[in-house]
């Protein structure tokens, strides 16, 4: 396949690709196994692509599919003939995702090679992933979207030639894998209605801010708060003309590489993929100071036992700015802190666990170290949404809109995905409902492992503890006692309990 690339000119060092995570098909308590066929829904007509979506052949590889899922083999006139087995030679054995895992160690020039050698690792040589992992590594945040990272690499390769071309998309029949396929449906396909439609979550207004201690706050529950941001100036002024404009020049952090805020709005304007490159900067309040000021913490918030360090506080505030499709998979906020996240322009799905109930298809090493997870959200959506309908306990789902907010507490489990390109601004913070479970926290064992934000992990305890201690004398202690009398009352109520009940009848005892 001469042609297919035309001259690759980067240096060709990289950095190893992580590896795409697999998810265990092992049973757990409350979660169903991932079926076999999990690209069984995929026929489903109420899955719809995205408008610029087609698996027909196109002149462009935006949105093209360049393969089958494996079902569809049993449809084929030919149902042996699957072009992935007949072109892969020695390396047909080797399952799609390990063989992409080998494919993603090679440098452009060897991988561009190897595209040329049959249909069968064209496909696999041209998989967008592989050549995104090329480009992040090689440009940094420098690179000029060009539709594909495919075509972005090319591009940039042949900078400086007077006439390039676009990587050739051939055209390829009779390549069925699901992996690949899902891959590619993930990255092309809208939200199901039934994956908006649940909106179980508390909503309030108005709320007096003892309101929210007692019913939210104390007992670790979500909300959604509206009418909280309308003195923002941001909400007015935060489109994308004004930001380009206050922050010319300055580079913000998207994912493993920095940017400017023009070159990442081109990128979001025409990405379609998978796992979308999402903006999230801590800094960005000392890099434009207006930033900073356009915004104040809602008054519910506003406890933050954190600032006592100062300038050596962990990170606790970011801009997020993306596209639809992108957002944060499941996660436990950093430092067992709780959070609030405030919509400025666009709509969050939101779908949250409480702290004791793990999400089906996440599953966290024993310290709390490590999470294996789906690649994307919107591969959880398809394999292990329709899991929670059977679950007691069902997640807390919505739709945060501008203008609205949502508090996370201490713990809990929690999704994001933008259905629409959405810019909010979001603070982790710690009040005196929560100090006791961050000390803890922060004086883990492996709290070198687990702890976030700072450079001095293992210190952070001894440092927090004894600015608290400085800054409010007898706090810890106060609450210590209280946390002592709350589980003492607790204990005596279940001994109550046990001692009322019969266990085998369920009625009352009755001593005589």
């Amino acid at each position: 396949m001469p042609g297919a690339f035309h001259s690759l000119l980067l240096p060709l060092q990289r950095k190893r690709k992580s590896k795409r995570r697999r998810i265990r098909d092992h049973a757990k308590e409350n979660c169903t196994k991932k079926p076999k066929n999990h690209l069984a829904a995929a026929g489903d007509p109420s899955f719809h692509l995205k408008s610029s979506s087609s698996a027909s052949s196109s002149s462009s590889s935006r949105g093209r599919c360049l393969v089958q899922p494996l079902g569809n083999l049993l449809l084929s006139t030919s149902p042996r003939a699957n072009l992935r087995d007949a072109g892969l030679g020695a390396l047909r054995p080797l399952p799609d995702d390990l063989l992409l895992d080998v494919l993603g160690l090679l440098p452009a020039r060897a991988l561009a090679a190897l595209s040329a050698v049959s249909k069968a690792l064209y496909v696999f040589a041209s998989h967008d992933p592989l050549w995104r992992e090329l480009v992040l590594a090689e440009l940094g945040g420098g690179f000029h979207f060009a539709g594909s990272w495919r075509a972005t690499y090319a591009a940039a390769a042949a900078s400086g030639s007077r006439a390039h071309l676009p990587p050739r998309v051939l055209e390829v029949k009779g390549f069925y894998s699901d992996y690949l396929f899902q891959s590619w449906l993930c990255a092309n396909m809208e939200m199901r209605h039934e994956w908006l439609a649940r909106d179980n979550i508390e909503r309030r207004r108005g709320m007096s801010v003892e309101q929210f201690i007692a019913e939210f706050e104390e007992p670790n529950r979500p909300v959604l708060l509206e009418g909280c941001l309308e003195s923002w100036p941001a909400l007015q002024k935060w489109n994308r003309e004004y930001l380009l404009d206050v922050s010319a020049g300055k580079e913000f952090a998207v994912g493993p590489v920095s940017m400017t805020l023009d070159r990442y709005f081109r990128y979001a304007d025409s990405v379609q993929e998978e796992r979308p490159l999402y903006l999230f900067d801590a800094k960005f309040a000392e890099k434009v100071p207006e930033m900073g000021r356009e915004y104040e913490v809602p008054v519910y918030f506003r406890e933050d036992l954190f600032s006592v360090l100062g300038e050596e506080r962990p990170d606790y505030r970011w801009v997020i700015i993306g596209p639809a499709g992108s957002g944060s998979s499941f996660h436990v906020d950093p430092n067992s802190t709780s959070a609030w996240n405030a919509i400025i322009k666009g709509a969050k799905k939101w779908i949250m666990f409480p702290p004791e109930v793990v999400p089906p298809g996440v599953h966290p090493s024993a310290d709390g170290a490590e999470v294996t997870s789906p690649v994307s959200i919107m591969e959880w959506f398809m394999n292990f949404y329709s899991a929670c309908k059977t679950w007691e306990k069902r997640p807390i789902e919505c739709v945060c809109r501008t203008g609205e907010v949502v508090f996370v507490p201490n713990g809990w489990w929690h999704l994001v995905i933008n259905l629409e390109e959405s810019i909010a601004i979001t603070q982790n913070y710690v009040s005196r409902r929560n100090l006791l479970n961050v000390l803890d926290f922060l004086k883990k064992p492996n709290a070198s492992e687990l702890v976030s934000g700072t450079k001095d992990r293992v210190n952070l305890h001894d440092k927090f503890r004894g600015a608290i201690e400085a800054a409010h004398p007898g706090m810890i202690n106060q609450l210590e006692l209280e946390a002592q009398e709350k589980a003492a009352a607790r204990k005596k109520k279940a001994l109550f309990w046990d001692s009322a009940v019969d266990a085998n009848t369920g009625g009352f005892k009755f001593s005589f």
